[in-house]
């Protein structure tokens, strides 16, 4: 129970015995709610922004790749796939601030589905060779897998902060761009 009792000039109030038998209990009982509570939250977001991360890494090695397998006279591709890395390395680095900032230990490298997937892009190039539309519609399998990515991410359970939300909703709207443009130059290649 709290004594509001005047004490001296340099303390106001005074604890009574019994409220200082409680302070070690209380203090026990808030540090266990951070540990548990807030530190496991923050802890899957940090895992929820490296899936991000490991995607964004996805997508740049896919670009990357991609620019490889271009002919000579796809100069308009090789610019749209620099620009396309130049973003998710930008993605990349805010992801990276947040999951620093929440505690955690920013991903490297890329995702298991990411490294299966360019396996197979491999085969397909190397069985069709690197035409345009094979390419472009590599690509675009990689831009779906972004968008299931950020999907999943805004549709999870976790508690986010709004802020954090709005980087990923805006990273996400950006990619949907890149993943329209990509699909409309592979519908092009088709109809051709």
């Amino acid at each position: 129970m709290l004594n509001l009792r005047a004490r001296n000039e340099t303390s106001f109030f005074a604890f009574s015995t019994p409220t200082l038998n409680l302070l070690p209990g209380m203090v026990f009982l808030l540090l266990v709610y951070k540990t548990f509570f807030i530190m496991d939250r923050y802890d899957k977001v940090a895992s929820l922004l490296n899936d991000l991360i490991r995607i964004n890494n996805d997508r740049i090695v896919g670009y990357e790749k991609a620019i490889e397998e271009l002919k000579t006279g796809d100069s308009d591709l090789v610019t749209l796939f620099q620009r396309y890395n130049s973003e998710s390395r930008q993605y990349i680095n805010e992801l990276n601030h947040e999951v620093t900032r929440l505690g955690g230990e920013p991903a490297e490298g890329t995702t298991n589905s990411g490294k299966v997937y360019r396996v197979w892009m491999d085969l397909k190039a190397a069985v069709k060779g690197g035409d345009r539309k094979t390419i472009l519609e590599n690509c675009e399998f990689g831009e779906d897998a972004a968008q299931k990515a950020y999907d999943t991410a805004l549709n999870s359970d976790i508690e986010m902060e709004a802020p954090l939300r709005e980087i990923i909703v805006k990273q996400k709207a950006q990619l949907r761009v890149a993943h329209d443009e990509v699909k409309r130059l592979r519908d092009l290649q088709r109809a051709q």
